[in-house]
Formats: structure tokens, sequence, C-alpha cells
């Protein structure tokens, strides 16, 4: 994720607008009952919808300022005819090509971490969020939720594969990482380091700049209506059974997975902190305003100043070492996946070679379905800063992988070129999207491989007809973007999907489906965990806890809700595409 600029603590009326804007969405429907005849033709069109947001969808009430969530009307298909027209009957005439899940940027964290920036959320909403303690048992909760479902609401197809489009780590540990493909293979999992017997992390630091839920007294959070919930902390830390998908599943790399924080180059200075027995937990104003700055405009100097203050700039707590803390470099992600342990519905590797084990490496193809590749890109830039970029030595392989799937394409004067032997329909998948891919710093790694921007990516892969769709994440918010062309088949759909960590906490259902008509279709339904929609705050059930995260995450102070749920036209989508060739 790229860090925000400073929140404030929603308050009344801020967060009743919010919550009317969560209600009412973007304007679409003049009335409930527009609405409701909206979702009616959606769920005729559909094999079945039940268990996604064409269903019901998790929605805020009351006064505030703390709001409760409840279970709220779903939300209707829209189709989107900007690259096609939609024909009349193709629903009769449809058949399946691929349908799979994507899940996006998870960010498990280990919040008890000394390399965390608490203290700077005022400033950067990303450095801490009430919930984060729970974010094991909400990822796992999604993976619930998934199993539960036969396949795609319109084609009915089952699920060849989940895709997680980075950040799957909040800091790049090795225990986040233990975490992450732990939940994703299924096993038994302790979301918690240093003293196994006790939480040593800010929610119980007795600050009132954090939301001690634990405590009964008044801190900052309990203010604005948190609740106060005895046995949280020691709740979410106890080691639960997580079911692990019944789908073969992918990763892609993500800023998170390999950056301290997202953010901050790692050239090994912070190693022995990550793993060390002093954790800030708080700095003065001025401190605070002067880190916040460095980390998003010169994190290589924030690197320094987090060294200085843990010299004495600050209350040190001292906490339990924890060597799983280790920050892990790209061999040792890749290596990961290749554990036989987390192996799971498989494939080996989810993606990783022992090929990318040994270079670092972390792009490659797979196979979505029969006649569709999928091709996975790193677009992190470890030079710092969360934004990326992609380096040129990738995008020639990539270039190269475009025109070995294609028997024709379009050279850069827009020329046409037939030469290639086989055709597949084609999916891109990064992290990045194609407006935060402009950090075009060298990578410290690879000085001399240089960066190429996001619209360069788009020039590029508008000139292959075979590219339907670019799947990402990283914005935390829900966007489908059309990147049109004169020429129709030059056009494909960028699929922008929210968080797991930030609400709505959405993973998204993309189905493809041939029209027989010359046209097709992808349709993009979102979903949401498993986890009830209304909260217990007497109950630390794992149900219960999970559905603390999502009400949670709607009531961060420093968040904004509505800003990421994106409009109807983001959500549950049917997206027209001219057939390749025809």
């Amino acid at each position: 994720m790229r860090p925000q600029s400073r929140r404030q603590f929603l308050t009344g009326a801020s967060a009743m607008a919010a919550a009317a804007a969560l209600t009412l969405a973007d304007g679409r429907y003049a009335s409930a009952a527009e609405r409701d005849r909206a979702l009616a033709a959606s769920a005729a069109r559909a094999v079945r919808v039940e268990g996604t947001t064409l269903e019901q969808v998790a929605t805020p009430g009351g006064a505030g300022p703390y709001f409760r969530l409840s279970g709220g009307p779903g939300w209707p298909v829209v189709v989107r005819g900007e690259l096609a027209a939609a024909a009349a009957g193709r629903d009769d005439r449809r058949t399946a090509l691929a349908s799979f899940v994507q899940f996006t940027d998870l960010h498990l964290a280990d919040t008890e971490s000394p390399v965390r920036f608490e203290y700077l959320a005022r400033y950067i909403d990303s450095a801490h969020r009430p919930h984060e303690a729970l974010t094991v048992r909400g990822a796992s909760s999604l993976v619930e939720r998934v199993n539960s479902l036969p396949g795609g609401p319109y084609t009915g197809a089952p699920f060849s594969l989940v895709m997680a489009t980075g950040d799957n780590t909040d800091n790049h540990e090795q225990v986040e990482l233990d975490w992450y493909l732990q939940v994703m293979s299924g096993g038994r999992i302790t979301p918690n380091t240093g003293d196994p017997g006790r939480y040593e992390g800010v929610q119980n630091s007795g600050s009132t700049a954090y939301w001690n839920p634990e405590s009964s007294f008044l801190d900052d959070y309990k203010k604005a209506g948190f609740p106060h919930v005895p046995g949280y902390l020691a709740a979410a830390g106890r080691p639960f059974t997580a079911p692990g998908l019944r789908t073969p599943w992918y990763t892609t790399v993500g800023n998170h997975d390999d950056s301290i924080e997202g953010t901050l180059p790692d050239l090994g200075l912070l190693n022995s902190l990550y793993t060390g027995d002093g954790k800030i937990e708080g700095v003065d104003d001025a401190t605070a305003a002067k880190l916040a700055d460095a980390i998003q405009h010169d994190p290589a100097s924030a690197v320094l100043l987090f060294l200085q203050l843990l010299e004495g700039g600050g209350p040190v707590r001292q906490i339990t070492p924890d060597a799983r803390r280790a920050p892990f470099t790209p061999q040792q992600f890749a290596q990961a996946h290749l554990n036989p342990a987390y192996t799971g519905a498989g494939p080996a590797g989810h993606g990783f070679t022992s090929a990318a084990a040994s270079s670092g490496k972390l792009y490659y193809t797979f196979p979505v379905a029969e006649g569709v590749l999928g091709i996975s890109l790193d677009t992190t830039n470890r030079a710092g800063f969360a934004d990326g970029s992609i380096g040129g030595a990738q995008l020639k392989w990539l270039e190269s992988v475009l025109q070995s799937y294609s028997t024709h394409w379009y050279d850069k004067d827009g020329h046409v070129v037939r030469r290639g032997s086989q055709d597949q329909l084609i999916l891109i998948f990064s992290h990045h999207t194609s407006t935060t891919m402009g950090n075009l710093l060298p990578d410290p790694y690879n000085l001399f491989d240089g960066r190429h921007s996001g619209d360069e990516l788009v020039t590029l892969l508008q000139r292959y007809p075979n590219v339907l769709a670019w799947v990402n994440g990283h914005t935390h918010a829900n966007l489908i973007t059309p990147h049109g062309h004169a020429v129709p088949e030059r056009a494909f759909w960028e699929i922008n999907t929210a968080s797991h960590i930030d609400f709505p906490q959405h993973a998204r259902i993309i189905e493809i489906a041939d029209n027989a008509d010359g046209t097709l279709s992808l349709f993009t339904t979102l979903v949401e965990s498993a986890a009830p929609y209304v909260t217990d705050f007497g109950s630390t059930s794992d149900a219960g806890l999970a559905a603390l995260y999502r009400e949670l995450s709607y009531n961060d102070p420093f968040a904004t809700p509505a800003a990421k749920l994106g409009g109807t036209a983001d959500h549950n989508t049917e997206l027209l595409i001219a057939k390749p060739g025809a």
C-alpha cells in the first residue's frame, strides 16, 4: 500500500457522511425499489448469488461515532460497454472460459515487531490500524468464504485458482510470510511473536493514542466509541487451525513483501533491530512529523532517523526478542513457497521455481484455464517508496512471452505483425496499478536495469490483442478502468481490487465467458469473508474475532472507507471486450 496523507478522527457529521456514501453508493439507483429490481435482474442472470455481494453487503448503521455493521442489500451487476457493445441474448449463448479469485493486500502483520511506526498513524494512515492484531484470522475467514463457494456466480464454473496480488505480509518478516503461507495452505497457526504468553505491543501500552481494548480506561479510541473487549489481545494471539484453500493458489509480490513497512529500502541496516528487544511506542509531535515526512519523501534518510530514535529519541519498551522477525530476501520469499509444508492444494511453489529462489526474479507465467495464460509481474522497486515500476529486463521478458502466445500483434508504429504459432487469451497480474508505477529510481540491487512506468506498460499491453485484463491491488480501493484504443481489439480492462486489511475487505471473483457474438464478458463479483456481519463485544471466538476485524476496520479513525469502496461500476460488473481475432 502507498502511504496516505494525514487523516483526522472521524466525528459525528463526517462519519455519518461516510456511512451514507456506503449506503447510497454513487447514486446509480434513485430508490431502494429500483435497486431491488436491479438485484432481482442480476440474480436472474446468475447461476447462484449466495455468499457474494450480489446477495448482501456489510452495511453501517446507527448514529455513531462508532458504527455497528449488519448485512444490507447486495450490489447489482453493472454492464459496462465502454470497450464493446452488449448484444441481446448473450446470456443464453455464453460459455465459460475461466473462473478464478483474486486476493490482494492481506497485510498479515506482526504487531509486536520492533520495526513498526504506530505513532505515525495520524500522518500515515497505514502506520497503525486498531484491528491489525486480527489480520491472520481475518485472512483465514476469507479463505473460508472462498472454500464455501462452488464456483463463479455467472458461469457456474469452479475456480481454477486463487491469485494473491501482493502485500501478503505487512513488514516483510519471515514470521509474517510463514503465517501467510499457512493461511493459504492450511494448518495450525499462532499469530503471536516474542513472549508466547503475553502481548507486547502498543495496544496494552496504556497510551491514550492507541486503542487499549482490554483496559477500561478512556483512550482516544474509546472516546470515539470503540468498545472495551476483555480478553481481546490474548484471544488474538491464541493458536487456531486455518482450513487452507481447497483451490490451487499463486502469489504475486508487493512492496510490503520486499521493503520495510512497504516504503523504506531494506539495505540490511535494520536487521538486528527486527530481532531486537526494543520497541518505540511514541515520539514527540515534531519528531513524528519529521519521520513521517522522511518516509514519504526521503526513505533513505528515514532509515537513519529511525536508528537515531532507538538510541534515545522516545520511550522504548523492552520486549522479548524473536529471531522469526528477521526480514526475508526475494530469494527467501520464493524459497519459502517451495517448502513442501506449504504446498496445500498446490501447485508446488505456487508459481515460483528453484530458479526464482536462486535469482530472486519473482515474475512467471502460469495456466489460468485451458487457452488462458496468466502472467505474474514483479512491479516493486527496492529503492524505496511505496509505488513501483518495472525493470527493463522484466519488460523485455514480458514482451517475449506476449509474442509467444500471439499469432498477431502491433509494432510500435501500429503495423500488424503476424508471426506466432499459437494464441492464448492473456491476463496480467501485478501488485501496482498503471497509475502507481511512477517510481523510476534505480533499483539498488540492479543499478543498470532501467525502470519503466505504468504508462509504458499500458502502451505495451495495448499492442497485444490477446491481453484481456490487468488485475492488481496496492491502492486498497475498488476501481475498474477501461484502457480503450481506436483499434477495438487493442483495448483491455484494468481491474483494481480493495485490500483485505482496510474496509471494505474484499476479494474478487473474475469469470471469463465467450458470448458467441465476437465479444467476451469478464464478470467481476466482490466477496467478503465468512465472518458474521453482527459483532458481539462479549465474544472472542474465532468467528467473533473475524467479525470484529471487519467492523473495527470500518471504524478506523484514520481510514476513509467510502473512498476505498469505489462506485457501483467498480463492484459487481460485466465488462464487455472484443474477442481477439473475431
